[in-house]
């Protein structure tokens, strides 16, 4: 199977985004081995510090517009005037033609189940219920399987030190954007910032998440646009009560031949003969990482 092109994705032998270590293993022996390097970085709207995350700080001008629309402080239509970033500083300033003043928003937050910046302020979900997701997009099995052994299979930060969440915006079986970060949310962010920053249209994407089904993670992808949200992991309860609101598809699980829909399904058409979808080797599980892989060869 071709392996597609993808337009952006995190490059493993970077050495500014994983270092080696060393240490022992459990016989005692010394080892040495890959992590990842997470570093902070603080965000700036017009000149009102907004919040400070942890992130392996590869793509911080799509992290921070991601950011900001996905916690409503930018608006879809908010025209972006300049977007800078200072290494040295490790800070980036967004800036807008509409004045803000997010001082009240700032005062209450919501912490959430999410990791590493995963909060979420009081009104997120400001502008839910208005959201129209395609009703006449499509999700075929055949598409699924395949999209998920393309994702599986990439060269990642994960497989390379393991520690990390991924993201990939995709259309049918093939991924488009693929982002990994600390985080899960701020993997989200990267492509919700990516998005707004080329023009991206949602209505005919798929998102795939390595990170677990919760009401953020829906909140986010709705008011991203995108009718189909995917994950390795399971759900929760209030998840699937939102994506249900929506009209969101939710399909978690997905490992190998299996997967369980719990919302949206009349986008699903399963086309795909299960006789013919292979198991998912081990080798390709991204519960593993390179050391884990070697050491099961």
């Amino acid at each position: 199977m071709d392996m597609p092109s993808l337009r952006v994705q995190p490059d493993p032998a970077d050495p500014r985004l994983t270092r080696r270590v060393t240490g022992r293993d459990q016989t005692g022996a010394p080892v040495e081995t890959a992590v990842t390097v997470e570093r902070p970085l603080t965000l700036y709207l017009n000149g009102q510090e907004i919040v400070t995350m942890m992130t392996i700080l590869d793509r911080p001008e799509d992290l921070a517009i991601g950011y900001l629309l996905n916690q409503g402080m930018l608006k879809r239509d908010d025209r972006v005037t300049a977007v800078d970033y200072d290494d040295d500083l490790q800070v980036v300033v967004v800036r807008t033609e509409r004045q803000t003043d997010f001082e009240q928003k700032l005062r209450k937050k919501t912490l959430t189940s999410g990791c590493a910046q995963g909060t979420a302020f009081g009104d997120l979900m400001e502008d839910f219920a208005q959201v129209r997701l395609a009703p006449a997009a499509q999700l075929r099995t055949s598409w699924l399987y395949r999209l998920l052994h393309r994702i599986n299979t990439l060269p990642s930060l994960y497989l390379e030190a393991g520690a990390i969440h991924g993201c990939a915006l995709c259309r049918e079986d093939q991924p488009i954007v693929y982002m990994e970060d600390v985080g899960r949310h701020n993997a989200v962010d990267k492509i919700a910032g990516w998005m707004f920053r080329n023009g991206e249209g949602a209505e005919d994407k798929v998102f795939y998440t390595t990170g677990r089904l919760t009401s953020e993670m829906v909140i986010k992808t709705v008011r991203m646009g995108i009718p189909i949200l995917v994950s390795r992991s399971g759900f929760t309860a209030w998840g699937v009560d939102l994506a249900r609101e929506a009209n969101l598809t939710l399909i978690g699980r997905c490992k190998g031949k299996r997967f369980v829909a719990l919302a949206g399904e009349s986008r699903i058409v399963f086309d795909a003969d299960l006789a013919y979808v292979p198991e998912e080797s081990a080798k390709h599980w991204r519960k593993n990482s390179a050391e884990a892989m070697r050491a099961d060869d």
